[in-house]
């Protein structure tokens, strides 16, 4: 798997969490807002780890990412995965 992001990078930047913050936004909508703009980084991620374009990438090819994400944290360690959780 290719990493190009810096381990420390934040998928949500304070910068634009705190933009979140001040939108006329009700909590739900600002949580969702907050995960849409995390989701699109991680699919920009997903889609240059296989070579594709973003909207190329199918939902099985994004099932299959997230699983050997989660192999490589089981099998190597936390800081091995791509995801940090």
């Amino acid at each position: 798997m290719t990493n190009n992001m810096q381990p420390s990078m934040q998928f949500l930047s304070a910068e634009e969490s705190a933009k979140v913050d001040a939108a006329l936004l009700s909590s739900p909508e600002k949580f969702l807002t907050r995960l849409t703009v995390s989701s699109l980084r991680l699919l920009k991620h997903i889609a240059e780890d296989y070579g594709v374009k973003m909207e190329d990438l199918t939902a099985e090819q994004v099932v299959a990412w997230f699983e050997k994400d989660g192999k490589i944290r089981r099998e190597q360690g936390l800081e091995a995965a791509f995801l940090k959780w």
